[in-house]
């Protein structure tokens, strides 16, 4: 395995923390910057606009420049911005700190995709994509578990400053360990905006909106969801996340090795379980430990997706890896920022908490429709994308 993997790694733990970590801290951030529960919640939707804008706006900035530099420059960014959010007074301030440290993230890891699967051989990229996205998902194992913890106890701001910390290590060991490609072939703008035009590669673009919508749509509110319905204390709601970060990490694991063998299969079946999932979590929320079994089982169907998406969208715009890579987590993050408002707004309007979980099922399905569009073949003209 190579060691520039694990930097990889490293550095999308430290991404991946920043931006999942403000879930587990909702509710101090909420009452610390007096602002309700679905205020709080523009700060997980802010994140991911700014990384949607940001994305592909980033890639084609740094469409020039060595893909090693760019992956070092773009944590500079990122240990900048979460300095801002350590040092942030008020929301608005705050706000502006998670656009900023945003800006990195899809060029991240759009780029760092690429580079993963760069450094091994072709029957292995889907596994090799899903080690580096290890590191996003031990952010939930790890990071966010953690950093909730570290945040009740010494105020939220503290998490951001020990985030910027690990970004520190991370821009170290990008140095020290990414290969210097000689051989990289420069990027010409007007093919990967050409590369655009591909009706497959923007299903399979939708498709990540709607997987990551359901996800976020459940997930940016687990919180209150389990303070208020399962009754769990605030400890409990750390060692919830920590289950759900070990769960979301055996499914990434387990969607790298079934997208090498079968991208269609590995989708199809994955959106599938996160409905199933997502509406019988609106049932066992009330039971502590149904409400356990149910959460770290959605969670390997919803990280079991990532892999597949990531490779699904490379095949189809093969001409222009940088930049559709990057779109593809810029389309996560739209509906990253899609799923929180679903979830606010069926809050806001006073359904009630258990609904969200429903409001999450139904968006999965939506995906599904989405998936089996892209993968139906019509006879011999889609042969061209092994599914």
């Amino acid at each position: 395995m190579p060691v520039a993997l694990l930097a990889l790694a490293l550095s999308a733990f430290a991404i991946g923390t920043t931006e999942f970590v403000i879930m587990g801290l909702l509710p101090d951030v909420a009452r610390d910057l007096q602002v309700s529960i679905p205020s709080a919640g523009w700060l997980i939707s802010g994140y991911a606009l700014g990384v949607a804008i940001g994305a592909p706006i980033m890639a084609l900035l740094t469409a020039r420049l060595p893909r090693k530099k760019t992956l070092i420059l773009l944590m500079v960014i990122f240990i900048v911005g979460n300095l801002l959010c350590a040092l942030a007074y008020n929301y608005n301030l705050l706000m502006l700190a998670r656009i900023v440290t945003a800006l990195c993230h899809g060029a991240f890891f759009g780029i760092g995709a690429v580079v993963a699967a760069s450094l091994v051989p072709a029957g292995r990229q889907a596994s090799a994509v899903a080690l580096m996205f290890t590191g996003l998902t031990l952010a939930n194992v790890l990071g966010v578990p953690l950093g909730t913890s570290f945040g009740q106890m010494f105020g939220w701001r503290a998490t951001f400053w020990g985030v910027a910390v690990i970004g520190v290590l991370a821009f170290i060991a990008l140095i020290v360990s990414l290969p210097t490609n000689k051989q990289e072939k420069p990027v010409h703008l007007a093919s990967e905006i050409g590369a655009l035009a591909n009706g497959k590669l923007w299903l399979s673009l939708l498709m990540t909106v709607c997987f990551a919508a359901a996800m976020f749509a459940l997930f940016s509110y687990i919180a209150p969801l389990l303070l208020e319905i399962t009754g769990i204390s605030d400890r409990g709601v750390s060692w919830t996340l920590f289950l759900i970060g070990a769960g979301l990490t055996v499914g990434n694991i387990l969607g790298g090795k079934l997208a090498d063998w079968k991208v269609s299969f590995s989708l199809i079946l994955s959106f599938s379980l996160i409905a199933i999932f997502s509406l019988l979590f609106s049932w066992t929320s009330h039971a502590l430990w149904l409400a356990e079994i149910t959460l770290f089982l959605w969670a390997m169907a919803t990280f079991a997706t990532v892999p597949g998406l990531q490779i699904n969208v490379v095949r189809h715009g093969k001409e222009a890896p940088n930049l559709v890579s990057t779109l593809n987590i810029a389309a996560f993050n739209v509906g990253n920022a899609l799923g929180a408002w679903v979830g606010g707004a069926v809050i806001g309007r006073g359904y009630g908490l258990t609904a969200v979980p429903v409001a999450a099922a139904a968006l999965a399905l939506i995906g599904l429709l989405v998936c089996l569009m892209t993968f139906r073949k019509p006879g011999r003209s889609a042969a061209s994308v092994r599914a």
